[in-house]
């Protein structure tokens, strides 16, 4: 563990955020802590905080999930690799921190909402892990998951962007974005050809791991209040 905090320090974290991430020896570990940390609502607008900010605030949606996923792997001695997953025009992407077991690919993966979540490492490509997201990647029912990229692989740029940058890290959204991405959909498959979800399906995903609150709440560097699913999760333990 202490070489793991030494790491975690070497990237710039602080000791007790560098202890916190050394703790998760594995990738079941690491998905574990990034589903306890509470939905970011973005209420002041968009972010894409920092690994040391999200540790700050308890707060992240999925490209921050997905920054300390790897972060926590690259302090295991694992390549810390991200995905992108594009989606069409009318929706948002999605960013998982990749892992392997032997030949197999995996997914840590930060999410709110019932599927888009981890993947146990049975995955030969990351065309395969990327197609088991396709069929509930959905805005209302419309399936919207279009492309994945190549996995990036952190290690080979500064920490400062994206382990301990302060405000919105944007030269690794883009590096995401601009990325080499490949289609999902035949070339010549229309979008119109997909099927709608079945209603079931849809009901389904507006099932929530963390309650979003109604009224926004300004942050302003404090920590935010538990939602109500996290202080039932306290009173059982």
């Amino acid at each position: 563990m202490q070489k793991a905090v030494k790491v975690g320090e070497k990237l710039g974290l602080s000791k007790e955020a560098a202890r916190t991430l050394a703790e998760l020896r594995t990738p079941e570990l690491i998905q574990d802590f990034v589903n306890k940390i509470p939905w970011n609502t973005e209420p002041d607008g968009d972010t894409a905080r920092s690994v040391s900010e999200v540790l700050r605030l308890r707060q992240a949606h999925c490209v921050e999930g997905a920054f300390v996923g790897a972060c926590a792997l690259w302090m295991a001695g694992r390549q810390p690799l991200l995905m992108d997953m594009g989606a069409s025009d009318a929706d948002v992407d999605h960013v998982v921190a990749l892992f392997r077991r032997g030949q197999y690919w995996g997914a840590i993966s930060k999410s709110n909402s019932p599927f888009l979540r981890y993947r146990d490492p049975i995955y030969r490509t990351l065309r395969e892990l990327s197609i088991s997201f396709f069929p509930q990647y959905v805005l209302k029912r419309s399936k919207t998951l279009r492309t994945y990229s190549v996995s990036i692989d952190l290690q080979k740029y500064d920490p400062a962007l994206w382990v301990t940058h302060q405000g919105y890290c944007l030269e690794m959204i883009e590096t995401l974005t601009s990325a080499r991405h490949f289609s999902l959909l035949p070339t010549d498959f229309e979008d119109d050809q997909l099927r709608p979800i079945d209603t079931i399906e849809a009901h389904s995903n507006n099932l929530t791991e963390h309650v979003e609150p109604k009224k926004i709440i300004r942050l302003d560097g404090h920590l935010p209040p538990p939602s109500p699913l996290d202080q039932a999760a306290s009173a059982e333990q």
